[in-house]
């Protein structure tokens, strides 16, 4: 037997144990996107990235009146202005798009941190719960049955109620 042979050999062995394994380890589910969504804590996290998103939304359509505001007046009055204040007058209405841009911008990313650093310790505290739920019954792996994560059939024990008391709810 060559050392390819073996290596296969091996592997098929060590793949054949492995799945032996797994289909005697106790297997629960959890939708982890339903639960994070149904803890209390996230209605005051949505409260919150709601009040600043409409905050720079404000901010945004003040700075975009102000804009329409400028532009009008220079269209109104551009006929009895030199060339040269047309173009600064330009150049200035164009220094005032890009402001609302990078603002724009701005503001996406920092709602997106604020998002990013509400979230974090809601799903810490949800993923500490069903670690000690799953523990608590002896379960030694949890799938998560949101859709799209790989869990196709779900008839399994679910552990969304036990995991739903531990976190008081």
């Amino acid at each position: 037997m060559d050392m390819k042979k073996i290596r296969i050999s091996l592997i098929a062995i060590l793949l054949a144990f492995s799945f032996s394994t797994f289909a005697q380890s106790k297997i629960a589910h959890i939708n982890t996107t339903e639960l994070v969504a149904a803890m209390p804590e996230m209605n005051d996290a949505k409260s919150e990235l709601e009040k600043l998103a409409k905050t720079y939304e404000t901010d945004i359509q003040t700075m975009a009146a102000e804009l329409q505001s400028k532009v009008k007046q220079y269209d109104t009055e551009a006929a009895a202005q030199t060339d040269e204040e047309n173009a600064k007058r330009l150049q200035e209405v164009q220094g005032m798009e890009q402001s609302i841009r990078q603002y724009q911008a701005q503001a996406q990313q920092e709602l997106q941190k604020k998002e990013f650093d509400l979230l974090k310790p809601i799903t810490e505290k949800a993923q500490a719960a069903i670690s000690k739920v799953a523990d608590a019954m002896g379960f030694d792996y949890v799938l998560d049955s949101t859709q799209g994560q790989g869990v196709i059939i779900s008839n399994g024990t679910d552990l969304m109620i036990d995991v739903k008391k531990e976190l008081g709810f």
